[in-house]
């Protein structure tokens, strides 16, 4: 039986935003384990400007469809799916093939959602708010009163760290552009810090009175994970989720790639012993097969979000044919919170 066609958007060589291609596929066919998902919504992760700058080890060469997240409408249920329907409103994990109108995805990675929310908060809830989580609750044990500072705090990942941070009360400290401080100040953050202006480990140390801080959440890579391990308080943690300074142009650099590689620090055991200090490293697309503790993790948000305790902040939402457009504008550094594609007129 023949199927019917859809859009998608390719990275067919790695380069500039550009380079992403708006084209028409068959659709996939539902496997028996799965469900397909007429999507709504999908959510821009920097993960997804990495791989198509080919600086992204675990995405597929080109061609391939990046995205990790959508939202949307189940359209089709494989033979052995039980607990979910067609009709039925849907987030779910995709690890690559989200940028399309439809998807396959394995039953066990599809979450209902509440009644009360929409298909464009859903698709910003699952990576930022999974990421943040785990860095936050699980690997760090964020403790009541704790201070913590947060690089790139407007961001999509910042902001759901700030809320999770919130609900422990913790002294949160968050860096940005000076033109996003009040709103991260609205957000709970008690003191915001300007990187392009501040020295961060010297203001750091004026407002904690030389103490540090309990936990540092730092994407940047390079030189920044020194300064970081040097921003802690004795017993603080620093999780690391991310290498986006490897990513400053809008094209492929390797030169600048290799050169944030060779700035990393090595964190050697006698000197974490010495220092009591954790440094610790999350990267979310090397968990897909933790299957349950991911089901946990998302259903704890879900609730949260249903109690209204965390709420994802989207940033602007740009259609499906201006991939180009969601990524130059993420990776100027443009937004905050999520970025989105809608596949919707």
């Amino acid at each position: 039986m023949a199927r019917d066609l859809m859009h998608q958007v390719c990275i067919p060589a790695y380069g500039p935003p550009e380079v992403l291609c708006l084209q028409e596929v068959v659709e996939p066919a539902v496997t028996t384990a799965a469900v397909r998902i007429a999507v709504q919504a999908i959510g821009v992760n920097f993960a997804d400007v990495m791989a198509r700058q080919g600086l992204y080890p675990d995405c597929p060469k080109p061609p391939v469809v990046v995205g990790y997240e959508v939202a949307g409408t189940i359209d089709a249920v494989g033979t052995g799916v039980t607990g979910l329907s067609p009709g039925q409103a849907v987030l779910a994990l995709t690890r690559f093939g989200g940028y399309a109108e439809k998807v396959v995805v394995p039953a066990t990675q599809v979450f209902a959602l509440p009644d009360s929310m929409p298909c464009t908060v859903a698709a910003a809830l699952p990576v930022n708010y999974l990421t943040a989580y785990l860095m936050v609750y699980i690997c760090g044990h964020l403790q009541p009163a704790e201070r913590v500072l947060i690089h790139g705090a407007a961001g999509g990942v910042g902001l759901a760290a700030v809320q999770l941070c919130r609900l422990r009360q913790a002294e949160i400290y968050g860096t940005a552009s000076s033109h996003k401080h009040a709103f991260l100040r609205q957000q709970g953050v008690q003191y915001t810090l300007d990187y392009t202006h501040e020295d961060i480990p010297a203001a750091v140390r004026r407002l904690t009175a030389g103490r540090g801080v309990d936990m540092v959440l730092d994407a940047h890579g390079g030189r920044s994970f020194a300064q970081s391990y040097h921003m802690l308080a004795p017993l603080g943690r620093l999780v690391m989720f991310g290498v986006s300074r490897m990513s400053r142009r809008p094209g492929r650099n390797f030169f600048s790639a290799v050169w944030q590689l060779l700035c990393m620090p090595w964190f050697h055991p006698l000197r974490l012993l010495h220092d009591n200090k954790a440094v610790i490293g999350v990267n979310l697309g090397h968990l897909w097969d933790q299957t349950d503790l991911l089901q946990h993790v998302m259903e704890a948000l879900l609730q949260l979000y249903q109690q209204g305790q965390i709420s994802p902040v989207i940033a602007e939402a740009f259609p499906l044919s201006q991939a180009a457009v969601a990524h130059r504008y993420l990776q100027e550094r443009r937004n905050i919170g999520k970025v989105l594609l809608l596949t919707g007129p």
